[in-house]
């Protein structure tokens, strides 16, 4: 215990001299790896883990799925997203920033990234809202909630990463988080439209647009519909894997940008890069992750770890909300992937030690991955570092940080409510498992 939680430390301190996530998790693992053997087996184990890491065939989706969200946002989706939802809702006080959740909902349905989503959407969205007379606490903090929904509504690349670490069904997954996803997007609406009507001063009505000028705009986002349609259609109706699967959504969504004429030269040069410089940076943390958790398990932390904690004198639950407590702690300080890379081999055994409602070993653990998305999220905004919020504020400079975390502190607490519908009642997570 005492190596695992020098190690442990050793990580932590590196993160807050600002060493990259990937090597402030490999450095104290391969120190710590030939502390606890020698050189000979830290080598060994650097050239396998690094073999064995990048052939993993399931792990294609992950850069198939951020290439599909890099064509989506190259080839003008996003904006035609925005356009058709403030045609639609705009004239409402709030309107805009109702259009911007509902925008940020229907891009994640293609994109799988938080970070992404929250960018692409602030970069169409945040101009409309400033011009339209919109206070900054409102429009920074709605496009930074926003954001999530690119992880909470699938595909989404943190939900697939645990399922390949805990050995679950990816489409299963996904299916999973559909309703919580869209209890999300409801709970956002219902946040702007409670603080609107408190503050109406802090967002104005917009014009009314006319029928033909919505069903137009709305037309402009039927590729979008088809590609969802297609590509998890498909997957559900057992026509392709969820990796053939987003290799067709990412040549749907090519062929949409081409047709459209967004997404030309430039265009898919910054998409393909974008792709790359994610999917290395992604692959990195992987590798990082294996040497610290390689690490961790030669000291047998996890083991006693777990043993502590199924000794614990309280009830399953209690520990399931510490579980997540602890995730909201680490997002302060750690990017979502990296979290579940380090954490999940070492808490998923003893989640499934636990007796949890009574459910079976694999709705309980589609029940947790599903728990663990939602406090993942929470830890995008929360402060003193929620990644979103310095996204949406690196964008909208005029706008002073502790706005917007006032702006999403409502926010939060639907956050918080919704996690709590999910932990004491499972079935709305896997409830749906009936089905597949």
């Amino acid at each position: 215990m005492t190596a695992g939680l020098l190690i442990f430390g050793l990580m932590l301190a590196l993160m807050a001299l600002r060493v990259p996530i990937a090597a402030a998790m490999f450095i104290p693992g391969a120190l710590g790896y030939a502390w606890m053997s020698n050189d000979a087996a830290l080598l060994n184990l650097i050239k396998g883990s690094a073999v064995a890491r990048l052939t993993v065939y399931e792990l294609s989706v992950i850069p198939l799925f951020l290439l599909m969200g890099q064509f989506a946002t190259q080839g003008g989706l996003s904006k035609a997203l925005f356009r058709a939802a403030s045609a639609w809702v705009g004239h409402w006080r709030g309107g805009l920033a109702f259009a911007a959740i509902l925008a940020s909902a229907a891009f994640g349905s293609v994109c799988g990234s938080s970070v992404a989503t929250c960018a692409t959407i602030t970069q169409v969205a945040y101009g409309e809202m400033k011009a339209a007379g919109y206070h900054g606490r409102l429009s920074t903090a709605v496009l930074a909630t926003g954001g999530t929904l690119g992880i909470l509504i699938p595909p989404s690349v943190p939900l697939i990463v645990y399922a390949i670490l805990t050995e679950q069904n990816i489409a299963k997954l996904f299916a999973a988080a559909f309703i919580p996803g869209l209890i999300a997007t409801a709970g956002y609406l219902a946040v702007i439209a409670i603080t609107c009507r408190l503050r109406p001063h802090l967002a104005v009505p917009g014009p009314r647009h006319g029928w033909g000028e919505r069903w137009r705009a709305l037309l402009g986002v039927w590729p979008l519909l088809a590609i969802f349609v297609v590509v998890f259609g498909g997957i559900y109706g057992g026509w392709f894997s969820p990796t053939e699967g987003a290799s067709v959504g990412a040549l749907a969504t090519l062929t949409s940008g081409l047709l459209s004429g967004e997404l030309r030269g430039e265009g898919l040069k910054r998409a393909l890069l974008g792709t790359a410089e994610t999917t290395a940076m992604v692959f990195m943390i992987f590798l990082g992750a294996d040497m610290m958790n390689s690490a961790l398990a030669l000291t047998q932390m996890p083991t006693h770890l777990a043993q502590w904690v199924g000794g614990l004198p309280v009830p399953p639950l209690a520990i399931v909300a510490g579980v997540l407590a602890f995730y909201v702690i680490l997002g302060c300080v750690m990017d979502e992937l990296s979290m579940l890379l380090l954490t999940i081999p070492v808490i998923f055994p003893t989640i499934m030690g636990l007796d949890l409602w009574g459910l079976a070993a694999e709705p309980k653990a589609i029940w947790f991955g599903i728990l663990v998305l939602m406090t993942v999220g929470i830890g995008m905004l929360a402060p003193p570092v929620g990644l979103n919020v310095y996204v949406v504020n690196g964008m909208a400079r005029e706008v002073p940080m502790n706005e917007t975390y006032k702006g999403v502190m409502p926010f939060l607490a639907s956050d918080v409510l919704r996690l709590l519908l999910l932990l004491f009642v499972p079935a709305v997570t896997v409830g749906v498992l009936r089905w597949l």
